[in-house]
């Protein structure tokens, strides 16, 4: 019996019944192509303009810009297709690795680098805590926007579950601070839980003074390294700034936590 004839190219050659040679791989019958990078079931039709994905992206992140795709787009997060006149064009799949990248940017102030080793993970099929993912639509409109709050002294008290008092005790001690009209960001909500919860340990507002000093002198040092890089006018320039400044941000917290447990750790001891 003969055996099928093999191509140069790691294939077995085969006749089909009308007598033409055709290919076929010899890996596995089931392992038809590589898995599909994370996120899974979206679509990965190219569709979308970059004006289409900004539209898509500024409901949540209000600052997002071209030149801040294109810089994302060098560090190798994310890998639009190109038409043959050189736009770029992306697809819903994209929309989601870019609202994955921003979200852990600006909540997490995680550095790029590894964010790019958490989507790699991702598509590999590692679990990673925490996926921010959203699911898109095939038209890629997503199916639910999350819009950043902002409140009022009294909803933020509501939201938080703590009386008005203690909004209004931390705002006074400079650890909240309003916007000219008199809303407080969504970063609040989560301070005025935690104050209510170093409360139960006798902990005031006046005694957070001193944390939100320190913050504020890491975010002047912060501003300091990025500097030469805001000062620009080139859009890249200031989308790297944008990058240098989270990731610096987050080794100072990084830093600040591992002298707190170190402190902590003497009182056991």
């Amino acid at each position: 019996m003969n055996q099928p004839a093999r191509s140069p190219w790691g294939h077995e050659n085969r006749f089909d019944g009308t007598g033409a040679l055709t290919a076929r791989s010899t890996d596995e019958d089931d392992v038809e192509q590589s898995a599909e990078p994370w996120p899974q079931g979206i679509s990965r039709r190219a569709t979308m303009r970059i004006s289409d994905v900004l539209r898509a992206l500024r409901t949540e992140f209000p600052s997002v810009s071209h030149s801040k795709l294109r810089f994302l787009e060098e560090q190798g997060l994310i890998d639009p297709e190109r038409t043959p006149s050189g736009y770029r064009q992306y697809c819903p799949a994209d929309v989601e690795r870019l609202r994955y990248v921003l979200l852990e940017q600006r909540d997490r102030y995680l550095p790029l680098k590894v964010i790019k080793e958490n989507l790699a993970a991702l598509d590999a099929g590692e679990v990673v805590e925490n996926p921010a993912l959203r699911l898109a639509a095939s038209d890629g409109e997503t199916e639910t926007t999350t819009v950043r709050q902002r409140y009022t002294v009294e909803s933020l008290a509501s939201a938080a579950g703590v009386d008005v008092s203690l909004v209004e005790g931390l705002i006074s001690a400079g650890v909240l601070r309003q916007a000219p009209g008199g809303q407080l960001d969504a970063w609040s909500l989560e301070v005025v839980q935690l104050a209510a919860a170093l409360g139960e340990y006798g902990i005031e507002p006046r005694h957070l003074r001193l944390l939100r000093t320190s913050a504020d002198r890491h975010v002047g040092l912060v501003e300091q390294v990025v500097a030469p890089w805001r000062s620009q006018q080139s859009s890249s320039a200031r989308a790297h700034a944008g990058a240098l400044a989270g990731e610096v941000g987050e080794l100072f917290a990084k830093l600040h936590t591992v002298w707190l447990r170190q402190g902590v750790g003497d009182l056991t001891t």
